[in-house]
């Protein structure tokens, strides 16, 4: 099933003059955002730095899947998905910002991959490319659930790129959602009607994100529009001089966004937006 938009064939280049190509997109495929190869490998729990992470799983249907959560106890729930990489260091490093935020929340991240993690975008493409988008909003659902019983009295879902559009998906489609951040990336009509959104979404765009009908200022802009017709509680913020992922702000996802042509660095972005997640599920999540 075909969970994004179609692309038109596009180049793009950044200010560095780095070419990349974005493809159509058909089958299922997303994009194949460069030309060339690059690795950068997730960065490994360190032996001297123990894990904040709780590693459990949650059952549903007829399968088993891992998940990571950090937080109190008793705060109000957050499920953070992860972008085509799988649960690497960068979706990591945002489910710990999270659980630190304010008073504090309890991140999740449900392994959608069930253990895959990717290291260069032919991988991450292939793995996307075979992903069950049906049962990721059923592994996403049950993760919602499994934070409402232990202890969290509401549960939001946040995510990025692929896990981006995931999120706006879960407005839609699971119920016991109470708030949504959707970090640059809006699901197909296919998977998701963002018209139907039964929960508040607010969403994060880059200025200069250059995937046409998944990310970029028109896509974004068409989300607003939609969600305003529709009634639903929402927030659509576009950053300027800011490209895709620009909330990956580690030294390993700089140099990742940099080796895909991406080479903005916008600490204050990322910072606002920060502040800007925090008050909407703060509002939305408060018992």
């Amino acid at each position: 099933m075909m969970l994004f938009s179609a692309f038109t064939s596009t180049v793009l280049r950044s200010s560095a003059s780095t070419a990349f190509a974005v493809a159509a997109c058909s089958r299922g495929r997303l994009f194949s955002p460069f030309i060339g190869q690059f690795s950068v490998r997730a960065m490994a729990d360190s032996a001297a730095s123990p894990s904040p992470f709780k590693k459990i799983q949650i059952q549903r249907d007829d399968t088993t899947f891992d998940a990571y959560v950090v937080g109190k106890d008793d705060a109000p729930g957050i499920v953070v998905l992860q972008e085509w990489w799988g649960v690497d260091f960068e979706v990591k490093n945002h489910a710990v910002k999270i659980s630190q935020l304010g008073q504090g929340f309890k991140a999740l991240i449900p392994d959608l991959y069930r253990g895959k993690v990717c290291l260069d975008v032919a991988e991450a493409q292939h793995t996307m490319d075979g992903l069950d988008w049906q049962g990721a909003v059923k592994d996403i659902r049950a993760s919602v659930n499994w934070l409402k019983a232990n202890g969290s009295k509401k549960a939001g879902v946040t995510g990025f790129c692929m896990g981006g559009a995931l999120s706006i998906a879960s407005s839609v489609l699971v119920p016991e959602v109470d708030a949504v951040v959707a970090f640059y990336g809006v699901p197909s009509s296919e998977l998701a009607d963002p018209t139907q959104a039964k929960a508040p979404v607010q969403g994060h765009f880059g200025e200069l994100d250059n995937f046409v009908g998944f990310s970029d200022v028109t896509a974004a802009k068409s989300l607003e529009e939609k969600l305003k017709a529709a009634g639903v509680p929402h927030e659509v913020h576009i950053y300027p001089g800011n490209a895709h992922a620009f909330m990956n702000r580690s030294p390993e996802g700089v140099q990742r966004r940099k080796s895909m042509g991406m080479a903005d660095e916008d600490e204050a972005a990322a910072q606002l937006a920060w502040s800007r997640f925090q008050s909407w599920m703060t509002k939305y999540l408060s018992a």
